[in-house]
């Protein structure tokens, strides 16, 4: 089953797992977001912390369960983790010596 179907499937459970694990706000987006997944597709799950009360053990809880629910691979981030890992990405895509714009 594509992430796309097992989200809208399971679009409530997603939603108290998050709440349960001190997230609010769950989104997809990649592939599953376009429409463009497949049955291989992962789910790319961002989710917002809650100040003082999210943690990353939070977020690995939100993974696993998630992954258990669905039956499928899961990666859950928040927009500051987002960033980073795009940030970074980018980072290690440039050429260092390339100049920067």
């Amino acid at each position: 089953m594509k992430p796309s179907e097992s989200v809208k499937r399971h679009a409530q459970e997603i939603r108290r797992i998050v709440v349960r694990n001190n997230a609010r706000n769950p989104r997809v987006f990649g592939s599953t977001a376009f429409g463009s997944d497949t049955e291989g597709s992962d789910l790319d799950l961002l989710v917002d912390p809650i100040a003082g009360k999210t943690t990353l053990f939070n977020l690995v809880r939100i993974k696993r369960e998630v992954e258990a629910v669905l039956g499928i691979k899961a990666d859950v981030l928040t927009p500051c983790l987002s960033a980073t890992v795009s940030a970074t990405m980018y980072c290690a895509r440039r050429n260092p010596y390339e100049p920067a714009v």
